[in-house]
């Protein structure tokens, strides 16, 4: 096997936030509790997996009871410093793409002016990370999750309908090219900026199980720290695909394991998610209302 070039650049000025951060640390997932912000509604690209919504109950990534403006954001953020036990973590995950969304940056600047010790984490599909990682500094942004799925184009043009950048649509191999080399450059700019990034990958067996090791390679030698590989759900147009067993799952993660330490406990929440990950749903929805967790576009 070729020799892996590991980044040897320094090391994030936030490392030490990641024993306190429950999506990049095993001990902390059980431990400390976190909340996400759905204030990012529109999305840059669509994944052939990924069907956006509204709603209450279902419970997965894309999915949040409503939008928040940013200050309604802030304000929850103030409500739940004061009732989740132990909350660490701020994050923006959607509904849609977090730095397609200008609120995201506000939500961000209110967030960190009334608790700057919150650990603030950012995830992105990376399309804008480069030209945006200045802003995110700014705004106090710790942490980035980098979604990517992909290194041949010819594969991602698979997974994806469409990229839309700076107001022009690109689909095929063309837009799927486009997506790749800015993902790339956005994890190093993240990583130059002092960022703690983890990378993380939906596994699709039947399209990107041979793109696994070349993405944590990829991710590696660029200056991320973890990798995150996550069962493809199938739904949109992969409605109809399986979804990958759990052996699938641990070869990807064997394979990647060889390039970049593996999280394994991802419990692929909501954009609205909020408490210890996994035990949010000893909450009913009634008390989720009375507690202000919703608010509805």
């Amino acid at each position: 096997m070729e020799e892996l070039k590991v980044y040897q650049g320094p090391k994030s000025k936030f490392s030490h936030m990641t024993s306190a951060h429950p999506c990049f640390n095993e001990k902390a997932h059980f431990s400390t509790a976190r909340i996400h912000l759905p204030v990012a509604p529109k999305c840059n690209i669509q994944c052939n997996f990924c069907t956006r919504k509204i709603d209450k109950c279902e419970h997965r990534p894309g999915v949040s009871s409503g939008v928040m403006t940013p200050q309604e954001a802030a304000d929850r953020v103030d409500q739940a410093v004061k009732e989740v036990e132990n909350l660490r973590v701020v994050g923006v995950a959607g509904p849609g793409e977090a730095l397609a969304n200008e609120e995201t940056i506000e939500t961000f600047k209110l967030v960190h002016q009334r608790h700057p010790n919150l650990i603030k984490c950012v995830a992105t599909n990376g399309l804008y990370l480069a030209e945006k990682v200045d802003d995110l500094v700014k705004v106090g942004i710790n942490s980035v999750t980098v979604t990517i799925n992909a290194i041949d184009p010819a594969v991602g043009a698979k997974i994806y309908s469409w990229i839309r950048y700076h107001n022009k649509t690109y689909r095929g191999e063309e837009g799927a090219k486009l997506l790749i080399e800015n993902q790339i450059k956005g994890v190093e700019a993240a990583v130059k900026a002092g960022f703690i990034v983890k990378v993380n990958t939906v596994l699709i067996p039947e399209i990107n199980a041979e793109q696994i090791e070349p993405i944590a390679k990829m991710a590696a030698e660029k200056g991320a720290i973890l990798m995150n590989i996550i069962p493809m759900i199938p739904l949109y147009k992969f409605a109809g695909m399986k979804a990958p067993e759990c052996s699938d799952l641990e070869k990807a993660r064997a394979t990647a394991e060889k390039y970049l330490p593996q999280f394994r406990l991802c419990k692929q929440c909501r954009a609205d998610a909020c408490g210890v990950p996994g035990k949010e749903e000893s909450i009913s929805p009634a008390q989720r209302v009375a507690r202000g967790e919703y608010y509805h576009a």
